[in-house]
């Protein structure tokens, strides 16, 4: 496996556990009526997580932990912080997954990431939406 496979999953799996920690602040703070979208999206994260887990571990590269913690990238203490942190959230793991279909050097690789791309971009256009933001996708979600 190249270096540049084990650097592109990497950052995405830290995104993705990044995720998974922040869904749950999320979900501590949304409006009781995104609950369902909320439950999916985290369950997403996790399967995503886990896959790409996997993915590495049947590749022999190193998994690493996640971290204890994470902070959120301001105060979330209702539904609108909640929503605008989803954003925040799916952003990020869009941006990662975009550096990995960039800098993959396999086609597993590639097709991983693209499909979380995808994924992602979807999830992001949810809160978009839910947020009023107008256009709620970008042509080329990811960037910067």
């Amino acid at each position: 496996m190249t270096t540049a496979d084990t650097s592109a999953l990497t950052d995405a799996l830290s995104a993705e556990y990044a995720a998974v920690y922040a869904y749950g602040v999320i979900a501590a703070y949304a409006n009781p009526d995104r609950l369902k979208v909320v439950a999916e999206f985290t369950a997403a994260h996790r399967a995503r997580r886990d896959a790409t887990i996997e993915l590495m571990e049947s590749l022999d590269i190193p998994v690493p932990a996640p971290n204890a913690a994470y902070t959120a990238p301001f105060v979330v203490n209702d539904p609108i912080p909640a929503a605008k942190l989803a954003v925040t959230v799916e952003s990020d793991c869009a941006s990662a997954w975009r550096s990995a279909v960039e800098r993959a050097g396999s086609d597993q690789v590639r097709k991983t990431a693209v499909e979380a791309l995808t994924d992602s971009a979807l999830r992001l256009a949810t809160w978009q939406s839910i947020l009023g933001t107008n256009p709620s996708t970008v042509a080329f979600p990811g960037g910067s």
